[in-house]
């Protein structure tokens, strides 16, 4: 029996990659990415080379899955990777954990650094309890439902959203609760890392053109009084 790696990497900077990960990414004998292009980029930044790179990624991991698994029982060392991060966190990697754990093979977690948990510490909101939500419906009706029950929760919530609705997706907030507080965290651990917080009124009042990657830290105080939409 072999083993499955389940392997953090950067999300931005490349100090961060851990000293284990690095050992493991240098032992395996086939790394799973989720895109070898990326891969070979981080690879190379280590000078790791002549790696069995496959790809596994949202597309096509429910027909790799099985072969992976089956590598590993059959003695080869096997470390999943996704673009940056770690994996299954928004990101490929719970179908091959999942199927590794009903045949019996226990996948070994490499922590190391995650958007998420990045911005739950940087968001100077409250995080005894929080909820992650992944990312944020594009079509408007579904996604002022899916504000509305983070608003109404009553605990911290953390989402992705793309920069070209960032600014919608301020308003919509602004506009359901302007007073609930936010944290904007773009381009976390990278040369332009950048960290707003305020009102959602306060945020939502920015002009300007967003880039790069965000994260959304929204915490509601007064959810109990928030009304309801009164157009359902």
């Amino acid at each position: 029996m072999g083993s499955l790696y389940i392997v953090s990497t950067p999300i931005g900077n490349m100090e961060d990659l851990t000293l284990r990960a690095l050992r493991i990414l240098k032992e395996c004998d086939i790394i799973a990415a989720e895109d070898a292009r990326h891969t070979r980029q981080l690879l190379s930044h280590f000078e790791i080379h002549g790696k069995q790179l496959v790809s596994c990624h949202a597309f096509n991991e429910h027909g790799k899955v099985a072969e992976l698994v089956e590598q590993v029982k059959n003695g080869s060392s096997v470390a999943l990777v996704s673009d940056a991060g770690t994996p299954s966190v928004a990101d490929p990697g719970f179908l091959l954990v999942r199927t590794a754990v009903e045949q019996g093979v226990e996948p070994v977690v490499i922590p190391g650094v995650s958007a998420l948990t990045f911005a739950v510490t940087a968001s100077a909101l409250p995080v005894d309890k929080f909820a992650f939500r992944a990312f944020a419906p594009v079509k408007s009706g579904q996604k002022d439902k899916f504000l509305r029950e983070m608003l109404n929760s009553g605990m911290t919530n953390f989402f992705f959203e793309s920069p070209y609705r960032i600014s919608k997706t301020l308003e919509a907030i602004a506009q359901i609760a302007p007073e609930s507080r936010v944290a904007l965290i773009r381009e976390a651990t990278k040369f332009h890392e950048e960290i707003i917080r305020g009102t959602a009124q306060e945020l939502a009042a920015l002009k300007r053109e967003w880039k790069g990657e965000f994260v959304i830290g929204l915490f509601n105080g007064k959810a109990a009084s928030l009304p309801e939409d009164e157009t359902r």
